[in-house]
């Protein structure tokens, strides 16, 4: 292959890397609000816990929104166990099933930045490689 095609192969290479590594964040920080969302969640379930039946509450519905509720069973929460089914479940119960959901979300994400850092160091072996190419053709 001539240096030329080398350079463009490198340069397709390089602009594949960039649209690769966004998506890839995209999805980095959309795994990140998941997360957040949950650990909310969580916060919100643990403080419940400790009221006192009966009790009124500010519950926060998201987007610095609240409503107030009176809590009348604050050891039983309705969950989504998946595929939109909803089953009543204790709080403890509930707080450790989004313990292991934050736990799967957040090995996930470790993945997908360990993926993210590996393109970003190929991307950058093939721009040397290109800067190489294109230091090369202005000697020429």
């Amino acid at each position: 292959m001539s240096k030329d095609e080398e350079l463009t192969k490198c340069l397709t290479l390089i602009e594949q890397y960039k649209e690769q590594i966004n998506s890839m964040e995209m999805q980095s920080s959309y795994l990140q609000a998941i997360i957040n969302e949950y650990n909310k969640v969580k916060l919100t379930l643990e403080q419940i816990v400790k009221i006192d039946k009966g009790s009124e509450v500010l519950l926060p519905l998201g987007g610095s929104t609240y409503i107030e509720a009176n809590i009348t069973n604050p050891s039983k929460v309705l969950f989504d166990i998946g595929a939109g089914v909803v089953t009543e479940k204790k709080s403890t119960d509930a707080i450790s099933k989004i313990d292991k959901r934050l736990e799967e979300l957040q090995k996930t994400q470790e993945k997908l930045l360990t993926i993210i850092q590996n393109l970003q160091n190929e991307a950058t072996e093939v721009s040397a490689k290109a800067q190489k190419y294109l230091s090369e053709q202005e000697k020429d």
